[in-house]
């Protein structure tokens, strides 16, 4: 025989295909499991990330079906964007044309890997019945109070011409492009993902279990919930009149410290710097719209900096008169953007006040030497009034401001709705309606889809859609008149956020409806979710909106869309993530075309645990196939059978019964490798080493019942052999679970070490039986040769393990 992988692997590939085989049954009274892996982006070709996110996907739904579980795993593809348009400028082709057909292209490629997707489940959210429900839910949000229009300073990307979310910002520069990220005012549509923060922030306690602690963490603190103090703050009078305000609102949460302010920091964009800016001098003027330039996480990396605008507060409790600065490190759009500064116990504020010069005094006791920087622990108070001597005093203060209408507790959330609005064409339209009469309309759901206009040329200057016409002149929906139809379309983030729950809903059912519960309701929420963790923040957290959303309108039914989450590593090749500008990538259709797919996926799920990057090894790769072509040629002398063997050790030799040993481990370690670790690279080592012990022994029925299970355990890693194999040998057409034998790992005999004076003389086998006096006469014949003419002082018997006579 002669492994041909081109040959059996299309043989089985057009079979799956043609007889659709791993489609999900409808019989909603069997135990499910929902498998999903995150959706790619059709870029033109797969990359080895994508091997690695599919073939750890496919081998858990392979393992799943084996156990007899109704398996539900879809694949689709997330195909608005950006890069289509990009795409469209340079090859001057239509993001249309472009998408379709790198998805056609890349579609092909999966499906030569053997991955097992749902073929009726397959979708692009660029479809136009993907676009007409995700606008109805869209309007739906809209109607429960979900979406709201306003103007604001958004992050602005001069390159592509778009608005980003906070979210894809990434060190103050496009996630996308990598250009700086300015700020700017515009109108747009955002979702009150806020609403949600509670809930969003509570309910990772229900995925500490199943969830990378990692992505919980970044959740957290992206969210970031703070319970403080806030209280208003009088200006003093001459700062009344220059800015004809009388105060302002502050949070803290650290209100024990509040005897320690020495000076108020506000955010730029404060309503009392706004009022001010003009009769402060144009140094001061140029510093402050400096600071208002740059993009919020910009600022956030900035060297702290500031300026004192000449305003006074009173503090609420000393009525000392408290200096007012403009600070590039406080966020308007959190808490009140404005920071009461306690430099003794702040580190940022203590920076601020080293700048500025500004004296302050110590409110918690402690022998910290103050040159040295802050010190921002917690104790007792001293130099704050009738609280001095008190620890643990948040709280106590907290109630006396309540008590004396000074303020109240707060909680905050650095959380931010989420602004969706996209100024490009290659999304989905927002289906909203601009009216004279009727203000801000919806469009009525019978009008749905909205769709993009075809005839179209893309330069990548301006919006599209703001100058074509018969797009953006349209009839209100409410009245009739004449009306402005919205041009901006959705962030793409808007599609990939309930894309799961359409994959669950019943295919026959997509034209007439977003959701079907009742399949919805059997499928969701996906029990295992892979991908990479990088859309800890981004896909994950708009995901959970999304779900909570939907749960409150009578879409779903649970709290969260990912019961279970595991997150693989990169792929890198000489320490470096693969990537074109590095010149280091490998092309799966290389690995392919030369070994076959099987080989590529082996060696994916062989080189690194799944969590871990993993570094591309061409001998690791020729290593995979080697065995493969062991795997197949050995099967030449396996006896074809259709059912396990019944094998008694007793009747076997030592290296019969180690190769059953070996291969049972495999399967206990397939159990518990698919259960629970996902560490695929230790169950393949297994199977390497089964292979090698059942090659290095002689008995056919050991080899047979061998292979029997080692296909089995093989199958979900690498199918196209596997089932190849097992048709061939044991007329198989659907493989079945295997129970471990545990009488196999059973031993009747024991092996003892001899030594004389210490030092190892023989090994005595012996039946576990026997009792110590007769193991250790038997232990005296063995050995008997250098016991002649001497004197046994000692016999020392470690039971089970060893026997040492001591002589002279």
């Amino acid at each position: 025989m002669s492994y041909n992988p081109k040959e059996i692997e299309k043989k089985w590939q057009d079979r799956w295909i043609k007889n659709k085989e791993f489609e999900p049954k409808n019989d909603y009274t069997l135990e499910k499991k929902y498998i999903l892996s995150m959706f790619p982006y059709p870029s033109g070709t797969l990359h080895m990330g994508h091997v690695r996110n599919y073939s750890i996907g496919d081998a858990k739904a392979r393992f799943y079906r084996l156990q007899g579980y109704n398996v539900l795993h879809p694949i689709g593809f997330d195909s608005f964007g950006l890069p289509a348009e990009n795409a469209a400028i340079k090859h001057k082709i239509h993001p249309k044309t472009w998408t379709y057909s790198n998805i056609a292209y890349m579609k092909d490629q999966l499906f030569r890997l053997g991955f097992s997707f749902s073929i009726d489940k397959i979708l692009a959210t660029s479809d136009e019945i993907y676009t007409k429900f995700e606008q109805e839910l869209f309007i739906k949000f809209y109607e429960a109070g979900l979406v709201y229009r306003k103007e604001a300073i958004v992050n602005w990307c001069e390159h592509d011409k778009t608005v980003l979310a906070n979210e894809q910002v990434e060190n103050g520069k496009c996630w996308r492009c990598g250009n700086e990220v300015i700020q700017k005012p515009m109108a747009g549509y955002y979702l009150k993902i806020t609403s949600y923060a509670k809930r969003l922030l509570d309910d990772l306690e229900l995925l500490k279990d199943t969830w990378p602690s990692q992505v919980i963490t970044m959740q957290k603190n992206w969210i970031g919930e703070s319970v403080g103090l806030e209280f208003f703050l009088n200006l003093d009078e001459n700062s009344k009149k220059l800015t004809k305000i009388d105060g302002f609102n502050v949070f803290t949460t650290r209100p024990d410290t509040i005897y320690g302010v020495r000076y108020i920091c506000l955010s730029p964009e404060h309503k009392i710097v706004k009022a001010i800016l003009p009769h402060l001098v144009v140094s001061k003027q140029e510093k402050i719209n400096h600071i208002l330039n740059q993009s919020l996480v910009a600022r956030q990396q900035s060297k702290i900096d500031g300026v004192n605008l000449d305003l006074f507060a009173i503090h609420p409790l000393t009525k000392e008169k408290l200096p007012i600065y403009v600070a590039n490190f406080v966020l308007n759009d959190y808490a009140s953007g404005a920071v009461m500064s306690v430099p003794a116990h702040d580190e940022r504020d203590y920076e601020f006040a080293k700048i500025f010069d500004i004296k302050f005094n110590p409110v918690i006791k402690s022998n910290h030497d103050y040159s040295l920087g802050a010190f921002v622990g917690e104790g007792e108070l001293i130099n704050s009034g009738e609280f001095s001597g008190l620890t643990n005093a948040k709280e106590k203060i907290i109630e006396f401001f309540e008590k004396n209408n000074l303020g109240k507790k707060v909680i905050n959330y650095k959380l931010k709705d989420w602004g969706i609005s996209r100024q490009r064409y290659w999304g989905a339209p927002i289906p909203m309606v601009h009216c004279a009469h009727c203000g801000l309309v919806p469009e009525d759901i019978k009008n749905l889809p909205i769709t993009l206009p075809d005839d179209i040329e893309i330069s990548g200057e301006g919006h599209p859609l703001s100058d074509h016409n018969s797009f953006k002149y349209c009839t209100c929906p409410k009245c009739g008149a004449k009306a402005i139809r919205e041009c901006d379309t959705f962030d793409t983030f808007f599609e990939s956020s309930w894309y799961f729950a359409r994959f669950a809903s019943d295919h026959n059912t997509w034209s007439d409806i977003a959701l079907d519960k009742k399949s919805v309701d059997y499928w969701m929420n996906v029990d295992e979710y892979i991908g990479g963790i990088e859309h800890a923040i981004l896909h994950l957290l708009y995901a959970r909106f999304f779900q909570k959303a939907l749960k409150d309108l009578g879409y779903l039914q649970d709290d969260e869309p990912f019961k279970s989450l595991l997150t693989q590593g990169m792929v890198t090749k000489n320490g470096e993530k693969m990537s074109k500008s590095k010149g280091n990538v490998v092309d799966p259709e290389d690995i392919i075309k030369k070994y076959g797919a099987d080989t590529a996926r082996m060696f994916i799920l062989f080189a690194a645990p799944p969590k871990i990057s993993l570094e591309w090894s061409d001998s690791a790769v020729e290593g995979c196939y080697r065995f493969l072509n062991r795997l197949y040629n050995g099967s030449k002398d396996v006896l074809k059978i259709k059912e396990l063997p019944k094998i008694s050790n007793e009747n076997l030799d030592e290296k019969a019964k180690e190769a059953r040993i070996k291969v049972y481990e495999a399967l206990k370690k397939y159990y518990e490798v698919f259960n629970q670790s996902n560490s695929f690279n230790t169950l393949i080592a297994a199977c390497m080493e089964a292979l090698n012990a059942l090659n290095s022994q002689n008995n056919k029925e050991v080899l047979s019942e061998g292979y029997f299970i080692l296909l089995n355990i093989l199958e979900p890693i690498v199918p196209h052999i596997a089932n190849e194999l097992s048709e061939i040998l044991f007329d198989r057409k659907n493989m079945t679970p295997i129970l471990v034998d545990e009488s196999v790992f059973i031993k009747n005999d024991m092996l003892i070490i001899i030594s004389i004076n210490g030092k190892k003389r023989a090994d005595l086998k012996v039946n576990i039986d026997l009792k110590e006096e007769e193991i250790i006469s038997l232990a005296k014949e063995k050995v008997a040769k250098y016991l002649e003419q001497k004197e046994i002082i000692k016999e020392i018997y470690v039971k089970n393990k060893l026997i040492n006579f001591v002589i002279r």
